[in-house]
């Protein structure tokens, strides 16, 4: 059951924009649907990570030391926003051509990599997440085991990657059937991670200041 509810919870946190969304979409658009995956298995396994700290507990250290959360908050609201304000900006990049297969599987390989770390550091890079899976967790296990937390961490980890890996499928297919015409996608995306970057850097300031 736990597993159940981690995967459901995992799919459904990535719905709203966010940074790893948003890079999907643009390894899709602009490059391959491989690195697309290898972004939303970055992604999706950094989400477990944080759920899984959620399990362990840092509940107690944010409530205890409440300058934590708008400084996490902060420090998203500006990665984000410079994030953001690149894929807005970005070009399609052209595919190599002639390469010698020797090449291709290196290059493949240095894809997926980099897609994969991508992926991994836009949610490590991104504190606020932390905070939002230890509430979450939170409400999910309050008095569940170990092994039940375990379980709900790594279907969080799975519900993720399905919903990432059906952004970059949809994606592939938006700009397959639109062509040229796709060319606004990254750009609303990336206009939507700023405005949400700065939604961030707001509720810092609210914290702040109350």
């Amino acid at each position: 059951m736990f597993f159940a509810i981690g995967v459901a919870a995992g799919a459904l946190t990535g719905v709203p924009i966010g940074p790893v969304n948003v890079a999907v979409i643009d390894a899709a658009y602009r490059h391959t649907m491989r690195r697309a995956i290898a972004v939303a298995l970055g992604g999706s396994i950094a989400d477990g990570l944080y759920a899984a700290l959620g399990v362990i507990g840092v509940t107690p250290v944010l409530n205890n030391y409440p300058a934590i959360p708008p400084i996490l908050y902060a420090i998203s609201g500006v990665v984000l926003l410079i994030y953001g304000f690149l894929t807005a900006r970005s070009q399609p990049v052209a595919p190599a051509s002639n390469d010698p297969p020797a090449s291709e599987s290196v290059a493949m390989r240095k894809e997926m990599w980099s897609g994969f770390t991508v992926g991994l550091a836009l949610i490590i890079l991104n504190p606020a997440a932390i905070v939002t899976w230890v509430v979450i967790m939170g409400s999910i296990i309050p008095d569940g085991t170990a092994l039940e937390g375990i379980a709900c961490a790594i279907g969080v980890m799975i519900g993720s990657f399905a919903w990432f890996a059906l952004v970059a499928y949809l994606t592939q297919k938006g700009r397959q059937v639109l062509g040229d015409k796709a060319a606004w996608i990254p750009r609303v995306v990336g206009i939507a991670l700023m405005v949400y970057a700065a939604y961030l850097i707001t509720k810092a300031v609210r914290y702040v200041i109350a």
